[in-house]
C-alpha cells in the first residue's frame, strides 16, 4: 500500500512542483531550525525547473505564473544569520547554468529579480559566500547576449544609470583568491563582448571607468614588487629570489594578458581607454624616468626592471598606438640631439641640416601626439605627454664638441653601450621589438635604420626626406653595436646560460640588418668567440658526458637552428631579469651546458 503511493508521486510532476512551492511560501522566518528544510526546499525548485526547462513546458510555465524568483528574493530578506545566501546562489547558479532556452533566461532576467538578489546586502565576512557571490554573477554573465542585457540594466532617457552586474562584480576584481579574480575577469569580458552601446557609454565614463586606472595601478604595484626581488640586497637566498622573480614575472604577464584580452574586443572607447591608462599609469613613467635617470633610486623603478616591464608590453598587448608611442618617445630624443649638436662645417650647410631635422621633430610629434587608429583626432596620451615632454627633454642637454659620442651615448643608446651586460641584452632587445613591429609607423621604422625598405621616402609638409638623413640613428652605429654583443661573448666569462642564448640570438637577428657582415676587431671578436666555444666543446669530450653529446648535437642544434629561424618570433623578455640575477654556479652540468649553447650559437653564425 505505501510502497503504491510512494511509487505514484512523480517528483518532476507539476503537482509535485506546485507542493515545493506551497511550501516555501509558508516559510516565515529562516534560521537555524529550518536551514536544511529550505535548503531542500530551494534545491527540490533548481531541479525540477531545469528538467522542466528541457523535458516539460508545463513545468516551467507554473514556474513563471508563480513567480518562484520572487521567492528567492524573499528568502534572502526573511534569512537571520541562517547562512543560507551561499546555498541558494549555488542553486541558483546551477538552474541559470542549465537553462538552454532562450526564453527561460529572458523570464529570469526580467522584473528585476536578479539585480534585486545582486544587489542583496550581503555579509561578506572573509567566509566561503564570496565565491558562491562571484560564481552567481558569472553564471548570469555566460548568459547574457543582446536582448537580455537590457533586462539588466537601468536606464534613464538614453543613458545607463545603474548596472549591478558590472558594478557589484568590480567590487572583487582585487580579491585576493586567484580563483575569484580569474571569474571576474571572465564576467567582465563576457560583458565587453556583448557590443551594447549605452553601456560602453556606462563603463567608459567615471567612476565606472577608474576600474581601468585600478588595473594599471596593480600592474605598477606588481612592477615595483618584481624589482625588490630583482634588486634585493641579500636578504633571501638565491633559489628564493630566483622563485620570486620568477612568480612576480607570471603574475605581471597575466596582467598584461588581460589587457591584451580587453583590447581585443576592439571597441574603440576600449581601445582608447585601456591605452590611455597604460601610457599615461605605466609607460611614459616608466620611459621618462629610466631614459632620464638611467640608475635606480628611492622612487623609481631600475633601469632593468623598466627595460623589462616596456618589452612585456610591446610583445603582449602591442597595438599601434602603445608601439609607436614607446618607438617616439626612445627615437625623438636621438633626432633632437642631431637638432642641438649639429656637425662641424659651413654655416648654411649646418641651418639646412637644422631645418631638415626640426620638420622630422615635428612629424616625430605629430606621430606621438596623435593616435594612428583615430584618423588624425587628439590623442589619448597627448595631454600627459604634453605636460611631461618639455621637462624630459630638457633633462637630456648634453655639450660636447663629439656629436657622435653624444648621440652614442644618449637616450636608449645610452644602455647599449653601458658595461652592464644586463642592461646591453636588454636594450638591444626592445630595439629589436620596436624595428620588427608591423604596426610601427614609416617615419618612426625608418628613424631605426632597420627597415628593409631602403628607397622608403618620408613625406613631411612639403619636403620628402630621405632614410639617409637619420641612418645616424642606428646603422652609423651597427658596427659598435656589434662590437658591445661580441665582447660579451668573448670576453665576459663566466656566462650564465641565458647569458649565451640570448647574447646569440640577438646577435643573429643584427646581422641579418647589417647586410655588410662582420670585419675588423668584429670579426675577430667572432672568431674568438667561436674558437673558446670550440675548445670548451673539446674539454667535454673526454668527461662524463661523453656519451651524450652525439644525442645533444642531434637534438639540441636542430631546436637552435628552427629557433633562431624563426625571426617573425620574439624570445621570452624574461631573460632580462635572469641577467640581473646572479650568475649560475659552474658544476658540472652546467659547465657542459654553457660550453655547448655557446658552441652551438657560434657553430650556427659561423656557416
Amino acid at each position: 500500500m505505501l510502497r503504491s503511493l510512494w511509487r505514484s508521486i512523480d517528483r518532476f510532476s507539476v503537482q509535485h512542483f506546485q507542493y515545493v512551492i506551497n511550501e516555501l511560501r509558508k516559510i516565515k522566518v529562516v534560521d537555524e531550525h529550518n536551514r536544511e528544510l529550505v535548503m531542500n526546499l530551494l534545491q527540490s525548485v533548481v531541479e525540477i525547473v531545469t528538467y522542466g526547462d528541457r523535458q516539460d513546458p508545463h513545468i516551467f510555465e507554473c514556474f513563471m505564473e508563480r513567480q518562484v524568483l520572487a521567492d528567492f528574493v524573499r528568502i534572502l530578506k526573511i534569512s537571520q544569520e541562517s547562512k543560507i545566501d551561499g546555498p541558494l546562489l549555488q542553486y541558483l547558479s546551477i538552474m541559470i547554468q542549465n537553462m538552454d532556452s532562450e526564453h527561460a533566461i529572458f523570464y529570469c532576467f526580467s522584473n528585476g529579480y536578479m539585480n534585486n538578489i545582486i544587489l542583496h546586502p550581503y555579509k561578506f565576512d572573509g567566509g566561503d559566500l564570496a565565491p558562491y557571490y562571484v560564481s552567481f554573477l558569472r553564471a548570469i554573465s555566460n548568459k547574457i547576449n543582446k536582448d537580455t542585457l537590457c533586462l539588466l540594466v537601468n536606464v534613464q532617457g538614453d543613458a545607463v544609470v545603474s548596472f549591478p552586474l558590472y558594478t557589484e562584480a568590480l567590487r572583487f576584481a582585487q580579491h585576493e583568491e586567484k580563483m575569484i579574480q580569474t571569474a571576474i575577469r571572465a564576467l567582465v569580458l563576457n560583458i565587453y563582448n556583448v557590443s551594447d552601446d549605452m553601456v560602453y557609454q556606462f563603463i567608459s565614463t567615471p567612476p565606472v571607468s577608474e576600474y581601468f586606472s585600478d588595473l594599471v595601478r596593480r600592474l605598477s604595484n606588481l612592477c615595483f614588487c618584481l624589482d625588490d626581488f630583482v634588486y634585493d640586497k641579500g636578504k633571501m637566498d638565491a633559489q628564493k629570489r630566483r622563485d620570486g622573480v620568477i612568480l612576480e614575472a607570471d603574475k605581471i604577464a597575466d596582467e598584461l594578458h588581460y589587457f591584451k584580452d580587453i583590447l581585443s574586443v576592439g571597441e574603440p572607447r576600449l581601445t582608447r581607454l585601456v591605452t590611455e591608462n597604460l601610457l599615461n599609469g605605466l609607460v611614459f613613467p616608466l620611459l621618462f624616468s629610466f631614459m632620464a635617470s638611467k640608475n635606480k633610486n628611492g622612487s623609481d623603478l631600475s633601469a632593468i626592471t623598466s627595460l623589462y616591464i616596456i618589452s612585456c608590453l610591446l610583445q603582449v598587448v602591442g597595438g599601434r598606438s602603445m608601439i609607436n608611442n614607446v618607438a617616439g618617445v626612445i627615437l625623438y630624443h636621438i633626432l633632437n640631439l642631431n637638432v642641438r649638436i649639429p656637425s662641424e662645417g659651413n654655416a648654411s650647410d649646418v641651418h639646412d641640416d637644422v631645418k631638415t631635422f626640426s620638420k622630422c621633430l615635428n612629424e616625430v610629434e605629430r606621430v606621438i601626439c596623435y593616435d594612428p587608429e583615430s584618423n588624425g583626432s587628439e590623442s589619448i596620451n597627448v595631454t600627459y605627454l604634453g605636460a611631461h615632454w618639455e621637462g624630459f627633454m630638457s633633462s637630456f642637454n648634453i655639450n660636447s664638441s663629439n656629436s657622435e659620442i653624444c648621440s652614442k651615448r644618449s637616450g636608449i643608446f645610452a644602455f647599449v653601450f653601458c658595461e652592464d651586460q644586463s642592461l646591453l641584452l636588454a636594450s638591444i632587445f626592445l630595439l629589436l621589438i620596436l624595428t620588427e613591429s608591423k604596426d610601427l609607423d614609416c617615419l618612426l621604422s625608418s628613424m631605426s635604420g632597420l627597415s628593409e625598405k631602403e628607397d622608403e621616402m618620408l613625406q613631411t609638409d612639403d619636403t620628402s626626406i630621405s632614410k639617409s638623413v637619420d641612418e645616424s640613428i642606428f646603422i652609423r652605429f651597427m658596427p659598435e653595436i656589434l662590437n658591445a654583443l661580441l665582447n660579451v661573448l668573448a670576453f665576459q666569462q663566466p656566462l650564465s646560460i641565458m647569458m649565451l642564448w640570448n647574447a646569440g640570438w640577438c646577435l643573429q637577428k643584427l646581422l641579418n640588418f647589417h647586410r655588410e657582415g662582420l670585419n675588423g676587431d668584429n670579426l675577430l671578436l667572432f672568431t674568438t668567440s667561436y674558437d673558446q666555444s670550440r675548445v670548451n666543446f673539446l674539454n667535454e669530450l673526454g668527461g662524463v658526458w661523453f656519451d651524450h653529446i652525439p644525442d645533444t648535437l642531434i637534438t639540441e642544434s636542430a631546436s637552435c637552428v628552427r629557433v633562431l629561424e624563426q625571426s617573425s618570433q620574439y624570445k621570452d623578455p624574461l631573460f632580462m631579469l635572469e641577467l640581473a640575477l646572479h650568475h649560475q654556479p659552474t658544476n658540472g652540468i652546467v659547465i657542459f651546458a654553457q660550453t655547448n649553447g655557446l658552441f652551438f650559437n657560434g657553430l650556427i653564425f659561423y656557416f
